[in-house]
C-alpha cells in the first residue's frame, strides 16, 4: 500500500512540474528528476553520433516552441515532415536533435525543458517512420542562444529544436 501511495505522489509531482507555469530563476526543479518513458524500439546508447562525420550539404530550419512548452505546434509540422522525408531516403545518416531554451528560468529547469523539447521532436519523427536507433537527443538549455537579445523576439528565436546530421 505504501509503495502505491509513493507512486501516486511521484506521478502527481511530475504532472505538476510538467504542467506548471514558467520557472523564472528559482531552483524549483533542483533535486527533482522527471521520468521520461522509453519509446518502443529504444536501446542503450552505445556511441554518440557526434563521433561520426558531420553532414553539411543539407540543413533544416529549427523547430520553434512556445513559452515554457515542449508541445509541437501545428505550424512546425512541415519542418518535421521535411526532416523525416530526408532521413527515410538517406539511410546512412543519423540525427542528433538539440533542444534549446531562452535565458529565462534556472539552468536546471532549462536543461530539462531543452531535453523534453528534443525528446518531443524525436518522438514525432519516430511516429513518421524514422528508425529510433538513428535519432539521439541533446539539451543545451539556454547555453547556445541563436539571438543574444533580451526581449520577446529574441526569446522566441531561442526556444527551438535544431537538427545535427552525422554519417
Amino acid at each position: 500500500m505504501k509503495s502505491n501511495v509513493w507512486r501516486v505522489g511521484a506521478v502527481l509531482m511530475c504532472a505538476a512540474v510538467l504542467s506548471g507555469g514558467c520557472r523564472t530563476g528559482g531552483d524549483e526543479m533542483a533535486g527533482e528528476s522527471l521520468i521520461i518513458e522509453e519509446l518502443e524500439g529504444d536501446h542503450r546508447l552505445m556511441e554518440r553520433f557526434e563521433d561520426g562525420t558531420r553532414v553539411t550539404d543539407v540543413s533544416f530550419d529549427p523547430v520553434g516552441f512556445g513559452y515554457d512548452s515542449y508541445q509541437i505546434d501545428g505550424s512546425e509540422v512541415g519542418k518535421l515532415n521535411r526532416v523525416a522525408d530526408y532521413l527515410r531516403r538517406a539511410t546512412d545518416v543519423n540525427l542528433v536533435v538539440e533542444g534549446h531554451c531562452d535565458e529565462r528560468g534556472s539552468r536546471e529547469y532549462n536543461m530539462s525543458l531543452g531535453e523534453h523539447r528534443a525528446l518531443a521532436v524525436r518522438a514525432y519523427l519516430i511516429g513518421l517512420g524514422v528508425d529510433s536507433a538513428r535519432i539521439q537527443t541533446r539539451s543545451f538549455g539556454e547555453e547556445q542562444p541563436m539571438d543574444m537579445g533580451h526581449n520577446d523576439a529574441s526569446w522566441t528565436r531561442n526556444r527551438r529544436g535544431e537538427f545535427a546530421l552525422y554519417r
